[in-house]
């Protein structure tokens, strides 16, 4: 059997976005509830594609989720400030993995890391379509 990776640090991520965890978030074993992780992933990869203008109602592409996956390596809970790291690991024709992990209050180290894999569509078709020029480049930003 393989062993377990060690959890990644703050060095391993290219940009960071804060949050907040709220009372709601935390589970009947006193920790955040799984699915909570998954929407920080989704909070984190949407809110920079959003302030880099890569997303809204127009764009002829969109990004669906093909693939997605979450290692937990300690506890978080209510009322822990979070900071998700953000870094593009693979950068395809049509797709892109983006690997997150997420960072209780001021620890170095994550308490939990994960992946979302976008593959960018037609917005009509919903066939995979190349990813547009603008969308490329500021992946590249992010590798």
């Amino acid at each position: 059997m393989a062993a377990r990776p060690a959890p990644g640090g703050r060095a391993d991520y290219r940009i960071f976005r804060e949050h907040s965890t709220r009372w709601m978030d935390n589970d009947a074993y006193g920790h955040l509830n799984n699915v909570v992780h998954y929407a920080l992933f989704d909070a984190t990869v949407n809110g920079w594609l959003i302030e880099v203008g890569l997303i809204g109602p127009a764009r002829a592409r969109i990004g669906l989720v093909a693939e997605t996956g979450c290692r937990y390596h300690s506890e978080m809970a209510y009322p822990d400030r979070i900071a998700a790291g953000l870094r593009v690991a693979h950068l395809g024709t049509s797709s892109v993995r983006y690997e997150l992990g997420l960072f209780r209050n001021e620890a170095e180290l994550a308490s939990a890391e994960g992946f979302f894999v976008h593959v960018y569509v037609d917005r009509a078709t919903r066939r995979p379509a190349p990813l547009p020029p603008d969308l490329r480049a500021a992946l590249e930003t992010l590798r």
